[in-house]
């Protein structure tokens, strides 16, 4: 455990070393909640409701999902890059799992993510916004718990995807295929309670909607105790599920692995 923690701390330590980028990111990641918050505002045209939904709802799910987005941010290029360079020859000889490495650098990653980039741009938004405080305390930390499983769908999805690098020289459209069904089905970028309703009870089942909308309905209380435990279920469902895939692939990708240079 103590291998894995320094590799957590490597990767906070290091994101922190640039201080520009970090600066450049948070403003990014504020321009992007506030384009949508105002195409939504000029869609609502000054009402504060339609078909139920207020605009703070909306605000909400902006701020919770760019929010969550930021904060996971998985490395869907740590295995291909070191497949491409041909230092995953190094890394399979070292004495740690290398899957364990990947969380552990994510970890890292996310947590860095939190503190520097999520609660500046929270800050920003709660100020300038109407966005909504919890349900209550017992939904704020059932929602807590709901985006770690969220967290573990993404992350999965990931992994599963970046194991084809082992048989694709390059992954770059599957990657961008995989965002764009995440940033769309997810509820990022169009809350998924204005899809059709018989959409809706598909996308439930899907782990896209396990990632960001579950965790935002728990926080607005718009699921009961029993609702929440059958998404959660749903999510840990989904998060064994797509990670025995990758597995799978990773074990199958390493008997096939050929390096080339040196």
């Amino acid at each position: 455990m103590t291998a894995y923690t320094a590799y957590a701390k490597k990767v906070f330590l290091g994101r922190s070393a640039y201080r520009f980028d970090h600066l450049m990111s948070i403003l990014s990641t504020v321009l992007q909640f506030f384009i949508f918050y105002e195409i939504y505002r000029a869609l609502y045209g000054g009402e504060d409701k339609v078909d139920g939904i207020t605009m703070s709802m909306v605000t909400t799910n902006f701020v919770l999902s760019l929010g969550l987005g930021t904060i996971f941010s998985p490395d869907d290029y740590f295995l291909p890059n070191k497949i491409w360079d041909g230092s995953i020859s190094t890394e399979l000889l070292r004495p740690i799992s290398f899957k364990g490495r990947m969380i552990a650098e994510n970890v890292g990653n996310s947590a860095f993510n939190i503190i520097f980039k999520f609660i500046p741009v929270l800050i920003i938004a709660v100020l300038t916004t109407g966005v909504q405080a919890p349900a209550d305390a017992p939904h704020f930390l059932l929602f807590l718990i709901s985006a770690v499983l969220g967290y573990g769908v993404l992350w999965t999805i990931s992994f599963a995807v970046q194991m084809t690098a082992f048989w694709l020289v390059n992954i770059w459209s599957l990657i961008t295929i995989k965002n764009v069904f995440v940033n769309v089905l997810s509820g990022s970028m169009i809350p998924l309670w204005f899809m059709p309703e018989w959409m809706q009870g598909v996308l439930d089942l899907t782990p896209f909607a396990s990632i960001y909308f579950t965790p935002v309905q728990i926080y607005l209380g718009q699921l009961s105790y029993g609702g929440i435990a059958v998404k959660c279920a749903i999510q840990i469902v989904w998060t064994v599920l797509i990670y025995l895939i990758g597995d799978l692939l990773w074990r199958k990708g390493q008997r096939k692995l050929v390096v080339q240079g040196g």
